[in-house]
């Protein structure tokens, strides 16, 4: 095995750390097999085996994820002139984003335009089709939808600009992994719905009516957050999704759509949210219809922004994991390794961190 710099930031970004709450493959399948076996015991008799089931921690790409052979070459050289395509600047996770690249560029020489498409698809579509044209070295790109956005990807492409893709990813069946993009780089977000799913479990005890605030339609954590967090709640015959409704990963849309949820399922006790900002919109709307979050109604989300974080360590938030969104370092060391010529796996996987009543206190400060 050849090991570089490259393979060394891979390996940073995948690695399980214990103060993460994370675990081995050997050690997740002896929590998982102890949870089978106690979980019926836990929790006032609930039969869902999630109660007792440790944190799995965060996943890895597959050993055999594809190198990618076929995008587009870039020759080595000390400096880049690069640009980041923003889905909008709405959101603490946006903002965080989008610092990071500049940060990172900045401290490296580099040269980085950066678009904001306002959340809007279409000028998203258009800024890429800009930056194209202004031919830089490579396309960064946070892509709002899967589908949408896929094929202006192949138009980079086309036009011999490798694309490197951030925090969410594109329709494989449009743009090909390894040939119209180099890699995506992001969470596992159906690893995260896991994870989301193992929180709630544990406050509500396996006995659950579940409000979803579900993400920007057609997004890949959206539907990824959704799968994850289904799939496990599966094995808890007593955890139901009573509604689901799209709060657009916005706090102003999680509060108007948690208040309407709340009048057509009263008995509502839990709501799960694809991220933060929803997550404190719904607090929110609790409060306004007179219950108290985190004895009411029990809450986990996906993010791990500061406000989130805060709202854990005040008990109104159980729990929110982590979507690192610092992606300026390890973005700009793949585009380096690409150019050099080095192994470049079409997938990595960053490293999340769970926050919950635990360690949220001490992380406020450090969070974004």
């Amino acid at each position: 095995m050849k090991f570089t710099k490259f393979g060394l930031a891979i390996a940073s970004v995948a690695v399980l750390v214990a103060g993460a709450g994370c675990a081995s493959a050997e050690d997740e399948q002896q929590a998982d097999s102890g949870a089978s076996a106690s979980g019926s015991a836990s929790a006032g008799g609930s039969t869902c085996p999630l109660v007792d089931a440790a944190d799995p921690g965060n996943s890895e790409a597959p050993a055999d994820t594809p190198i990618a052979k076929g995008a587009p070459k870039l020759e080595k050289k000390d400096s880049y002139s690069v640009a980041f395509s923003q889905i909008g600047s709405d959101n603490p996770f946006r903002l965080a984003e989008t610092a990071s690249m500049k940060a990172e560029a900045e401290k490296r020489g580099w040269k980085v335009t950066t678009t904001d498409a306002g959340n809007k698809e279409d000028k998203q579509i258009q800024d890429v089709k800009t930056l194209i044209n202004q031919k830089p070295d490579a396309i960064f790109l946070a892509p709002n939808t899967e589908k949408g956005l896929a094929p202006v990807v192949k138009q980079a492409a086309d036009a011999g600009i490798p694309v490197i893709l951030v925090d969410r990813t594109v329709d494989p069946s449009i743009a090909e992994p390894g040939k119209d993009f180099v890699t995506a780089i992001a969470s596992d977000f159906v690893q995260e719905g896991k994870r989301a799913a193992i929180q709630m479990a544990k406050a509500t005890g396996g006995k659950a009516n579940i409000i979803e605030l579900e993400g920007t339609t057609g997004s890949s954590p959206a539907i990824d957050r959704k799968k994850g967090f289904a799939d496990a709640i599966a094995a808890c015959p007593d955890m139901k999704i009573v509604v689901a409704q799209d709060g657009d990963f916005s706090r102003e849309k999680g509060q108007s759509v948690t208040e309407t949820l709340l009048q057509s399922q009263p008995d509502a006790d839990a709501i799960y949210a694809h991220n933060d900002e929803m997550a404190l919109g719904a607090i929110n709307a609790l409060k306004s219809a007179g219950k108290t979050p985190g004895t009411d109604v029990k809450i986990v989300s996906i993010d791990g922004n500061k406000d989130a974080i805060t709202a854990v360590a005040a008990g109104e938030l159980v729990a929110s994991v982590e979507c690192n969104p610092r992606f300026g370092p390890v973005a700009y060391d793949t585009l380096e390794a690409y150019a050099a010529g080095e192994d470049v796996p079409v997938k990595t996987v960053s490293e999340d961190r769970l926050f919950d009543a635990s360690n949220a206190q001490e992380n406020i400060e450090q969070a974004y």
